[in-house]
């Protein structure tokens, strides 16, 4: 809901349990007013008359009030905009007007010269949308900046600042510390989200994980960006964040064009950490993610079983043994192509190999669908091996600095997707793929970052980092619209692309590529601060784990570990016994039961994967589901109870225990008490209100 005060300089956007304002001084200074629980525009106009502090020396008044602080003039915070023409730098903007959009969508307008920027806000449940639009109408304009937002938070001591990050294999780590004077910056400079931080903050003074003011933000874009949380000298706290790392240029706005900025959210909740990611949660499927009411299948994919060695044959076997176990999307991975027998070649040509598939996927394809099963494919696009008809073909159309030696990490360069001409040969060979057999599915990767981002031939090189990404979404949104009914996984060697923009253009996210269920319960705790179970991918593997660290689990551990998402298969099941196909497709039938509350239902953290016992809760209407790991126990230590939550305490709840795999939970009036013993090192746990 939008409000607008009669003299139309203060503006309130609330949702069902907060508020957000603004308001423009007399001076045209436009200043941040308030963000928490929800109050009534009364108070926001209340709060509008309070005086500024008094002047402090060598201090600029308006640093940490400021609702989108500019270079220029008389302030030192961090500018969330910074431009140049061929006579200045900085901007000396004035006020031109608001619109309020049929959405509820505000519009706040500023001008210099020729330069049009506006303040976009637009409140979804409790979460503030913010972005902006530069349109330049004068002379040539340099962006060297232009941040989604600054976020200013109330006046309190003792901040502590909660961020995600890690590394390859180890991606969506939770660390949290005290916030001090000064800035922390993160962020990627890498040309896509990377795997060493998730674009997203959160603050509080005192929360736990389900009580407590928690104020978060998440930055909805794929490539470079930068994230820094200031405490000013007077204390107060801002956030400021968009694209691009550096401040050395995004793009050269010539006369008529636009930029618009990706979307910087913002979240308040009093209901701790948790309740903070439930609200996280409950935005994204709501309006996000693609289709998110849609439940996702359980998929087998075929790299571990086969890597670059396949052939039609041997993936029609798998396709009849992952069909038996009751799996419902069949997806191809690397080596179906081109010459791609190995990570030397073929990258580029998006064309069956011959040799592996003489008469095409559409055989396989339509073996996968008589099965039962959905079909899925792998590719990435965006890059290009050196040994590729393509690359011979278009040698200029990698990134590049003339004169320099170039970097091929895993033998493979980057495609200029800010060339006009490729992103039409990609969309030609893509459109042309899927057209060509009944594809259901596209796991997108993305397996190395930009290290010689040139464009000798554009006047403006340094754009590429921009509409690498803007040319990236365009494809994808092309894509979807030509093909409806394909569901398309992002990928970049794990979770090196997952944020707000890329969730909403695919269906779900490739968490890490580390399988080993103990080291996923660390993984995915993290990555459920702010994104659902609903786009977590996460895959049974082989046991010990062949891929990093050769350690042995349970096929019960791993299949609970992995049903905290989207469970998928990715053994090589050709290996696995006959037991153990029993037994898998007994886990598969289970996770069909519960998927829905797992993918739709609201999720509670209740007990962090930091040894000895961990689970998780997940509630959806009448129905709860509990899964339990247990990682360590000490001889003669109790069964730990957990208390669970999201129940209706004046209801009562039966378990629906029915086999063997659901042993080692009893529910008692303490809570859930939970034993595993043994072989017996993990657990599902329906409840129903009776």
């Amino acid at each position: 809901m939008l409000e607008i005060s009669e003299n139309a300089r203060t503006w309130l956007l609330s949702g069902p349990t907060s508020s957000y304002a603004v308001h423009l001084t007399d001076r045209d200074e436009l200043l941040h007013l308030y963000w928490g629980p929800r109050i009534a525009l009364a108070d926001a106009e209340a709060l509008a008359v309070r005086p500024l502090p008094a002047y402090w020396p060598f201090e600029a008044p308006l640093d940490g009030r400021e609702e989108y602080p500019v270079e220029g003039g008389p302030r030192f915070v961090r500018p969330a905009l910074s431009v140049r023409t061929a006579e200045r730098r900085g901007t000396q903007w004035t006020y031109d007007g608001h619109e309020r959009a049929d959405d509820g969508e505000l519009r706040l307008r500023f001008r210099d010269g020729g330069l049009a920027v506006t303040l976009h806000y637009r409140m979804r449940h409790d979460v503030v949308e913010r972005w902006v639009t530069l349109a330049n109408e004068g002379q040539d304009v340099e962006v060297l900046r232009a941040d989604s937002a600054t976020w200013t938070l109330p006046d309190r001591d003792g901040w502590r600042l909660s961020q995600l990050h890690g590394r390859w294999g180890a991606e969506s780590r939770l660390t949290r510390a005290e916030l001090t004077y000064g800035e922390k910056v993160i962020g990627s400079r890498r040309g896509h989200t990377g795997h060493q931080h998730l674009p997203w903050v959160a603050l509080e003074t005192d929360a736990t994980e389900e009580r407590g003011e928690v104020y978060g933000c998440a930055l909805g874009w794929s490539g470079s960006w930068r994230i820094a949380v200031a405490q000013l000298p007077d204390a107060r706290v801002q956030i400021t964040g968009g694209a691009g790392h550096d401040d050395s240029g995004l793009l050269m706005l010539r006369t008529g064009e636009s930029y618009t900025t990706p979307v910087f959210a913002g979240l308040w909740s009093d209901g701790g950490f948790g309740g903070a990611s439930r609200a996280w949660h409950a935005y994204q499927r709501a309006y996000v993610v693609p289709d998110a009411d849609r439940d996702r299948p359980v998929l087998f994919n075929s790299w571990e079983a086969t890597e670059f060695d396949i052939s039609e044959e041997q993936q029609r076997a798998l396709a009849e043994r992952a069909a038996a176990m009751g799996v419902e999307l069949f997806v191809v991975d690397d080596g179906w192509f081109g010459a791609r027998t190995s990570d030397r070649a073929g990258l580029g040509d998006w064309t069956p190999n011959p040799d592996r598939f003489p008469q095409g996927l559409k055989p396989l394809a339509d073996h996968v669908h008589g099965l039962g099963m959905q079909f899925g494919i792998w590719v990435e696009p965006e890059m290009v091996n050196p040994d590729s008809e393509l690359y011979r073909a278009h040698p200029d159309w990698v990134q590049f600095q003339p004169g320099r030696a170039r970097t091929e990490f895993r033998n493979q360069l980057v495609l200029n997707l800010a060339r006009e001409d490729v992103q039409e040969y990609l969309w030609d060979q893509l459109h042309g793929l899927l057209s060509s057999a009944p594809i259901d599915y596209v796991k997108w990767d993305f397996n190395r970052c930009f290290s010689d981002a040139g464009w000798p031939e554009d006047a403006y090189p340094q754009r590429l980092w921009v509409d690498h990404v803007r040319a990236l979404y365009a494809l994808l949104d092309r894509l979807r619209e030509a093909h409806p009914g394909v569901a398309f996984e992002s990928c970049s060697g794990g979770g090196g692309r997952i944020d707000l923009g890329v969730l909403g253009r695919t269906d779900q996210v490739w968490t890490s590529d580390n399988t080993d269920p103990l080291d996923r319960l660390a993984i995915q705790h993290g990555f459920s601060q702010i994104h659902p179970a609903r786009v977590m991918a996460a895959w049974v593997t082989d046991s010990p784990n062949a891929m990093l660290n050769h350690r042995a689990s349970s096929l019960r551990f791993r299949f609970v570990s992995a049903m905290a998402g989207v469970l998928g298969v990715g053994g090589d099941l050709t290996k696995w016994s006959q037991e153990e196909l029993d037994e898998a497709r007994e886990w598969v039938t289970l996770y069909k039961e519960i998927r829905p509350v797992v993918q739709r239902g609201d999720l509670y953290r209740l007990r962090p994967p930091a040894g000895g016992l961990s689970a998780v809760q997940y509630v959806l209407g009448d129905d709860t589901v509990v899964l339990a790991w247990l990682q360590a126990q000490h001889f003669g230590e109790p069964m730990p109870a957990l208390r669970l939550r999201g129940l209706d305490p004046s209801a009562t709840y039966e378990c629906l225990e029915t086999g063997e795999i659901h042993r080692g939970a009893v529910l008692t009036h303490h809570g859930l008490r939970v034993g595993l013993r043994g072989d017996l090192d993990a657990t599902v746990v329906r409840l129903r209100r009776r």
